[in-house]
C-alpha cells in the first residue's frame, strides 16, 4: 500500500470532517457502510415502519424523520473525539490539497463564512477560544453503530451524531427502510454543515434530524430560519451522489454530469418562490428589523384599529391561527381590544395596504418595473424601501453556490453502484464488493464499515495509534496497572456486530465497552501516547494478548473476534 493509499484508507476509518473534505469519496463511503450495516436493516422489522413502502414519498420521509428524532440527538462537542492541531493535519494532507485551498473552504482551517451568519469569532462559536489558534477538534463522522453507542455514554439516553453522521444515516435509511432510490438522494457539504436534498415532490431537505419541505423553507419560522443558514451564507463544497462526487476545489469530478445538472435545477427550483401576500408576511416573521416597520389594520366596532405586527406574531405563538394567511381575522379576534391603538406613527407601514397593492398587481421580483412599483408601495418612511425589497428578494430566491462545472473533467471511468431498493442486504454487499477494484467509493466503504476480513489492517492500526486522543487524555492519571484493570471491568460487548468488525480506541473509551481485542488495542494506543515502543497484539484461542517488545505481557482479555491476521504490530 502506497503512502497516499494508506492516508486515504486510514481516513476512511476515522472519518473526521477534515478527512471527508480532503477525500470527498468518503462521504458516500459512509453511506454505503451504513447501508451494509445489519443495524439499519433491523429497522425494517420495527412495527413503526410497517407498510412504509406503500405510502407516498413524503409520508415515508415523515415516518423516518419521527424515528430518527426519537432515537438520535445532535452532538457536536469538543470532548467526544478530542483535539488535534492545524500544522499536523495540514502536513498530513499536503500531498492532496494545499493549505491555502483548505483555509478558503474549511471552517477548521480559517474559513469564517459570510459576515451575516458568522457575526462572532468562529473559534468562539465552536468553543475553541480557550485553546491556542492552532488547536482544532477531531470531529469524527460516526457510523450508525457509533451513533447507537452514545446511549452508553454518560449524559445521553439515546443515540447521537454530528451533521455529516445524520445526513449519511438519513441517506442510507431512505434507501434501506423507506425504499427511496439512491438516484433521488444528494448529499451536500458546506464548510460548516451537511444536509441532503431529496428529489421528491417539490424537493425535501434533511437538516440534521429534521425535514424541510419547500413550504417550510418559506414559512418564516425560527426552525426554517436555522435550516436556511447554510445555503444562504455558505458555498457548497461537496455534492455526493451514488454516481460519484464533485468538489469545489478539485478539477476532477466523478458524479454523472446529467445527475448533477438535474440536482442543481431541482435545488434552484426548491429555493425560489413567487412573491405573494402570504410570503411577504412570512418574510416579515423571520426578519425582526423589517417587521418593526409594519402594523396591521383591523376593523373593530366600526372603526379602524392598529396593531404592531410584532404583537401579532407574539400572539401567534399560542394560537393555531396565523397573521400571514387566511386565518388572520380569527387570530386578531383572540387579541384583547385594548392591545389595539386608534392610530399609528407616520413612520410605520400598514401591511394591509401593501398586501392590497400586491393583490392588484402580481409582483415579479426579477422585473425591474415591478420592483420599483413595490418600493413605492412600501415607501421610505421607516427604512429604505430598496433595502426592504433587497432582503425580501433574498428571502424569496436563494441562489445556491454550488461547485462550478466550468473546466471540470468528469471522470466516467468508475462503474455505477447500481443498487436497487429490491435488493437484499447480502446482494447489496456482494455488489459493492464486486466494484471495489474499479470504484474508490465502494472500496473505501469497507474501511468505513470496519470489516478487517475485507481490508488491509494497516490503515486501521495507523488510525488507532495516531488519531485517538481522547483515551490518551482520559487515562492520564492512571498507571499501567490501573489502566489494564479499568478496561477489564468494562463491558466485553463490541459496538460493532460480527467477529471481523472492530471499534477504534476512543470508541471503546467513550462508550466504556469493547471486545477484548478492542480493549487491548486501546491500551496499546494509550501506552504509545506515553512513549512506549511498538508492541505486539496477538489473537489466539479467544484471547487477545498485548506484549511488550521485551516479551512482557501487558494485558490479556477474552475476545470473540476472528481476524485473518492474528498478529499485529501496534
Amino acid at each position: 500500500m502506497t503512502p497516499k493509499d494508506l492516508a486515504r484508507c486510514s481516513s476512511a476509518v476515522t472519518l473526521s470532517d477534515m478527512e471527508v473534505f480532503v477525500f470527498p469519496e468518503l462521504m458516500y463511503s459512509l453511506v454505503l457502510a451504513n447501508i451494509m450495516s445489519p443495524r439499519l436493516w433491523l429497522w425494517r422489522e420495527d412495527p413503526w415502519f410497517a407498510g412504509i413502502r406503500k405510502a407516498k414519498p413524503y409520508r415515508r420521509l415523515q415516518r423516518l424523520k419521527q424515528y430518527i428524532m426519537e432515537h438520535y440527538v445532535f452532538n457536536l462537542d469538543l470532548e467526544t473525539w478530542g483535539l488535534t492541531d492545524q500544522r499536523r493535519e495540514l502536513a498530513r494532507f499536503a500531498d492532496f490539497i494545499s493549505p491555502d485551498a483548505i483555509a478558503q473552504a474549511n471552517a477548521l482551517f480559517g474559513y469564517t463564512g459570510d459576515a451575516y451568519y458568522f457575526d462572532i469569532d468562529i473559534r468562539t462559536h465552536f468553543g475553541l477560544d480557550k485553546y491556542t489558534s492552532d488547536v482544532i477538534p477531531y470531529w469524527k463522522t460516526e457510523t450508525v453503530e457509533a451513533m447507537d453507542a452514545f446511549k452508553h455514554r454518560e449524559g445521553f439516553t439515546t443515540g447521537a451524531g454530528e451533521c455529516v453522521s445524520l445526513s449519511a444515516l438519513y441517506a442510507a435509511a431512505l434507501f434501506v427502510v423507506a425504499g427511496i432510490p439512491l438516484e433521488k438522494i444528494f448529499l451536500m457539504a458546506t464548510p460548516l454543515h451537511s444536509q441532503n436534498f431529496i428529489d421528491a415532490d417539490d424537493g425535501i431537505l434533511t437538516n440534521n434530524r429534521r425535514l424541510v419541505t419547500k413550504a417550510m423553507w418559506f414559512n418564516g419560522t425560527q426552525i426554517s430560519g436555522q435550516a436556511r443558514r447554510a445555503l444562504e451564507n455558505e458555498r457548497v463544497t461537496i455534492v455526493a451522489h451514488h454516481t460519484g462526487w464533485i468538489h469545489t476545489l478539485y478539477p476532477r469530478a466523478t458524479i454523472d454530469p446529467h445527475a448533477f445538472g438535474r440536482f442543481a435545477a431541482q435545488l434552484r427550483k426548491y429555493l425560489k418562490t413567487p412573491l405573494t401576500p402570504e410570503i411577504l408576511g412570512n418574510f416579515l416573521r423571520q426578519n425582526p428589523r423589517v417587521r418593526d416597520c409594519f402594523v396591521l389594520r383591523s376593523r373593530i366596532n366600526g372603526a379602524d384599529r392598529y396593531l404592531p405586527l410584532e404583537e401579532a406574531f407574539r400572539f401567534e405563538q399560542d394560537s393555531t391561527y396565523k397573521a400571514t394567511d387566511a386565518t388572520r381575522p380569527k387570530l386578531l379576534a383572540t387579541i384583547p381590544i385594548e392591545t389595539f391603538a386608534a392610530g399609528y406613527l407616520p413612520c410605520k407601514v400598514v401591511l394591509n395596504d401593501v398586501e392590497d397593492f400586491m393583490r392588484e398587481r402580481t409582483i415579479d421580483l426579477d422585473d425591474p418595473a415591478d420592483v420599483e412599483a413595490l418600493k413605492a408601495a412600501i415607501g421610505n418612511s421607516c427604512m429604505s424601501a430598496a433595502e426592504v425589497v433587497r432582503q425580501l428578494s433574498r428571502f424569496c430566491h436563494t441562489e445556491p453556490r454550488l461547485p462550478s462545472v466550468t473546466g471540470i473533467a468528469f471522470d466516467a471511468a468508475e462503474p455505477p453502484l447500481a443498487l436497487t431498493t429490491e435488493m437484499t442486504r447480502e446482494e447489496v454487499i456482494r455488489r459493492i464488493e464486486a466494484l471495489r477494484e474499479r470504484n474508490a467509493t465502494a472500496d473505501m466503504a469497507f474501511y468505513a464499515w470496519r470489516d478487517l476480513s475485507r481490508t488491509d489492517p494497516a490503515p486501521f492500526i495507523q488510525a488507532a495509534m495516531e488519531r485517538n486522543p481522547v483515551s490518551r487524555a482520559g487515562a492520564e492519571g492512571w498507571d499501567e496497572g490501573e489502566l489494564v484493570r479499568q478496561a477489564a471491568a468494562w463491558s466485553g460487548e463490541s459496538i460493532y456486530d460480527g467477529p471481523t468488525r472492530l471499534a477504534q480506541p476512543d470508541e471503546v473509551w467513550n462508550f466504556r465497552r469493547g471486545d477484548g481485542l478492542e480493549k487491548a488495542l486501546m491500551v496499546a494506543n494509550i501506552l504509545r501516547g506515553r512513549g512506549a515502543a511498538p508492541m505486539t497484539l496477538t489473537l489466539r484461542g479467544n484471547r487477545a494478548t498485548l506484549t511488550a517488545r521485551d516479551g512482557r505481557t501487558l494485558c490479556a482479555y477474552p475476545s470473540q473476534k476472528v481476524l485473518p491476521s492474528p498478529v499485529w504490530d501496534v
